[in-house]
């Protein structure tokens, strides 16, 4: 079984946050495939019940995987994102920079079916997506890109991302290449408390990530 006791990064009463490797899907698929749901036994800790997802990540996108620990927990999470409070934080390895330093991205998706399989894409008739993007660094042919989406749509991210012209590295069904997908899940904010702060909670890239990104910004830790 999946160990990812050492994969926490936040634990209270209501919440438990894991930094998700890269390449585990969150949901058991028809391969029999290792996944993040079948794992959750040994996130029980002193808990009457399994903690639960609140959210998911694609199979290949790494970082914060936000899980309700009893059922109070899991409710007020899911009110949460429903309702788009909580803030989302993704960093990025693009082919290629935008020209200006930021931006909004606001771009209604739709799934499309095909024989090749399904997809999303950009379309005028889907559900209504935004995402706000900036800058942190740029190399040669690479930037790294900070995505901070309004909504909550699958592959929002990624599909955004190959519409403004610069595909993240490594997602090879939108336009970036084979290889590792070099998109992580850095930061949540989650005000699951009233009266008090928001939860926030930073995931460390995996370290294919990290090397990547320090060849063209070797800094990268100052930069905010």
């Amino acid at each position: 079984m999946l160990d990812l006791s050492d994969r926490i990064l936040y634990k209270d009463p209501m919440v438990l946050v894991i930094n998700k490797p890269a390449g585990i899907p969150v949901h058991a698929g028809p391969s029999g495939q290792e996944n993040i749901e079948a794992a959750l036994e040994l996130l029980r800790f002193e808990g009457k019940d399994l903690p639960k997802l609140a959210h998911r990540l694609d199979r290949d996108t790494s970082g914060c995987l936000v899980l309700g620990r009893g059922p109070n927990g899991l409710k007020r999470l899911h009110r949460l994102f429903r309702e788009g409070l909580v803030r989302k934080y993704y960093w990025a390895l693009t082919i290629g920079a935008p020209a200006k330093d930021e931006g909004l991205i606001d771009a209604p998706l739709t799934k499309l079916n095909t024989r090749q399989g399904w997809r999303i894409v950009v379309d005028p008739a889907g559900k209504a997506s935004q995402t706000h993007w900036r800058v942190l660094a740029r190399g040669k042919d690479i930037a790294w890109l900070e995505f901070r989406p309004k909504t909550g749509r699958t592959h929002q991210v990624r599909v955004h991302a190959a519409s403004l012209g610069f595909p993240i590295l490594g997602d090879l069904q939108y336009g970036g290449g084979e290889g590792n997908l070099m998109l992580h899940a850095n930061q949540i904010d989650l005000p699951i408390y009233q009266n008090r702060p928001s939860v926030v909670v930073n995931a460390e890239p995996a370290p294919q990530f990290i090397s990547k990104l320090e060849s063209f910004a070797p800094d990268w830790r100052n930069i905010s």
